[in-house]
C-alpha cells in the first residue's frame, strides 16, 4: 500500500550525497535540514514532520518517537537500524528504511582487501621498508589457494565477500540464523562444521542481543584450528579481551578489524593513553592486527549509491514501485524427467548398453551449452514403481524444472494459489520446492547452488 505523497515533509539530520535531497526535491517532497541542533531540540520539532533522514547522529528511541507524532517514515542511510527502536516504531506506524544494498560492494572489497594484507603482512611490510629496514623472512606470507572461509551473516554484505572470493581457489562456508541462504558462492553449514573446517572467519552480522559480544572466548576456542579473524560488521560482536588473548595464544592467527567495541563508548579517546584499555592497547602494538576506522563501506560510489537506494525506497513507499517492461524469470529450462519403472537397475544397464548412456545410481545427466553459451545439465532418472517420490501424483512420471529464484517463485505461486508440496529444501547442489499443476502433475522445482546452470 502507497501513502499520500502530498505535502510530507522530510528532515534530514545528516548530510547525505546531494542525489538524495535534490531527487526527494524533484518528486514534491519538502526538505529542511538540521545538522547542529541537539537531539532535544530536535525533538521540540520532529511533530511537524513526516519523515526522517539519519545516519548515525543520535539513536532514535521512544522518547524520540513519542514527540514523533505524524511521522511516517525513518530512513537511515546505512546498511543497519540497530540505533532505532524498531518494534516500537513499526508498532506507531512508522515505515523503517535502510540501504545494505548500497555499501554491500564497498563492505566485500575491503573485507578482501584486508584479508590479503593480513596474510601477506603488507601494511608492517611498509612500516619496516620506511625505517630503513629490508625483511624478507620475517614478512613470508600465506596464500588463499586451498584454504576455508568461513562467513558468519550471508546478507547482502556477506554474499558480497564470498562474491569477491570466486576468483581464489577457496572453499567458502556461511552460517546464518536464516535457512536456505547460501548460493553458488557460499555453502550453508552449521556454525558447528563451520567453525570445524574455517581458516578464516569474517563477520558480516547486524548487531543484535544474539550478535553482541558473540566472538568470545568460548565462540573462539570451538574452532578447530588456529585462523584469521576479519571483522567489518559490528564492533560490538568481539570480545576484544578475548580476541587479544587468542592472538597471544596463537589461536587467533591475525585480526583486521574495521570496527572496534569501544566505537560508541571511548573511541573519543583514542589517543589518550591513560583511556586505552590494556586489551586495545595490546592490539595497538600487535604486528599480527590491522585496524580501519569503520570505512568498509564508506567509499565515494557507495556515499552516492546509498543515497541513491533511499531516495528509491522512500518514493516506492509513496508512488509504488516503478513499472518495468522486462518479464519475471522464472522456469529457466528443462531440469530432469524423472519416471517410474519395474526394475530401475536392469533398465540403466539397457539403456548404457544400447544408447550409450552414462549412467550412475541416479540415471544420466547430459550436460550441454544453451544458445548463451552458458552450462546446463538435464537429469534423467528412472525411479522404482513403488516411489513415494512422486506423491501426491499418481502419475507415472515428474517434471524437474530449473529456475531462476526460487525463495521468490514460490511467494508469487503462493499469491497466485498454487498448490505447494512439503517444505522447501535445501542439498549442496541447490534448492528444491514442489508444486502441483492443474491435472495432478508433481513438478520439481530446482535452483541449482551453481547459476552456471540456470
Amino acid at each position: 500500500m502507497t501513502l499520500n505523497a502530498k505535502n510530507i515533509k522530510v528532515l534530514h539530520i545528516d548530510s547525505n550525497n546531494p542525489v538524495l535531497w535534490d531527487q526527494l526535491e524533484q518528486a514534491g517532497f519538502e526538505n529542511h535540514a538540521d545538522y547542529k541542533s541537539t537531539k532535544e531540540e530536535i525533538e521540540a520539532k520532529i511533530h511537524e514532520y513526516n519523515g526522517v533522514v539519519i545516519r548515525s547522529r543520535f539513536d532514535i528511541d521512544r522518547a524520540f518517537l513519542d514527540k514523533a507524532t505524524n511521522l511516517q517514515f525513518i530512513a537511515r542511510v546505512g546498511a543497519g537500524l540497530e540505533s532505532i527502536d524498531c518494534d516500537y516504531a513499526e508498532a506507531k506506524g512508522v515505515n523503517l528504511i535502510a540501504a545494505p544494498e548500497g555499501n554491500r560492494n564497498a563492505v566485500g572489497e575491503q573485507a578482501l582487501g584486508m584479508l590479503l594484507s593480513l596474510f601477506n603482512n603488507l601494511n608492517r611490510a611498509d612500516r619496516e621498508i620506511r625505517s630503513g629496514k629490508w625483511i624478507r623472512e620475517g614478512n613470508r606470507g600465506h596464500e588463499l589457494d586451498g584454504k576455508t572461509v568461513g562467513i558468519i551473516g550471508y546478507g547482502n554484505m556477506g554474499k558480497s565477500f564470498a562474491k569477491k572470493l570466486r576468483g581464489f581457489e577457496v572453499e567458502v562456508l556461511c552460517y546464518d540464523i536464516k535457512p536456505m541462504v547460501g548460493d553458488a558462492n557460499a555453502k550453508q553449514v552449521s556454525l558447528e562444521e563451520l567453525q570445524q573446517k574455517a581458516d578464516v572467519l569474517s563477520l558480516h552480522t547486524p548487531w543484535t542481543p544474539e550478535t553482541n559480544k558473540m566472538v568470545n572466548a568460548d565462540f573462539i576456542n570451538a574452532f578447530a584450528k588456529p585462523f584469521w579473524l576479519i571483522n567489518t560488521a559490528r564492533g560490538k560482536s568481539v570480545v576484544t579481551n578475548d580476541l587479544a588473548d587468542a592472538i597471544e595464544s596463537g589461536k587467533v592467527l591475525g585480526a583486521a578489524l574495521d570496527v572496534l567495541e569501544y566505537e560508541k563508548s571511548s573511541f573519543e579517546y583514542l589517543f589518550t593513553d591513560s583511556n586505552i584499555p590494556e586489551a586495545f592497547q595490546y592490539l595497538l602494538n600487535s604486528d599480527r592486527v590491522l585496524l580501519s576506522p569503520h570505512i568498509a563501506g564508506w567509499t565515494f560510489e557507495s556515499h552516492e549509491r546509498l543515497a541513491q537506494v533511499i531516495v528509491d525506497k522512500i518514493k516506492a513507499l509513496y508512488f509504488g514501485e516503478p513499472e518495468t517492461n522486462e518479464p519475471q524469470k522464472r522456469v529457466t529450462g528443462v531440469g530432469g524427467f524423472f519416471f517410474k519403472s519395474e526394475d530401475p537397475s536392469k533398465l540403466k544397464d539397457w539403456y548404457k548398453k544400447h544408447l550409450g548412456l552414462n549412467t550412475d545410481d541416479y540415471g544420466c545427466t547430459f550436460w550441454w551449452i544453451d544458445d548463451k553459451g552458458n552450462k546446463a545439465s538435464t537429469q534423467w532418472s528412472p525411479f522404482g514403481a513403488d516411489t513415494k517420490y512422486f506423491e501426491p501424483s499418481q502419475k507415472q512420471f515428474m517434471q524437474n524444472f530449473r529456475v531462476h529464484n526460487l525463495d521468490g517463485l514460490l511467494v508469487k505461486l503462493k499469491e497466485e494459489g498454487v498448490t505447494l508440496v512439503g517444505e522447501p529444501e535445501a542439498y549442496d547442489y541447490g534448492k528444491f520446492a514442489w508444486i502441483v499443476d492443474p491435472e495432478g502433475n508433481k513438478i520439481e522445482l530446482w535452483e541449482p547452488v551453481d547459476k552456471a546452470f540456470l
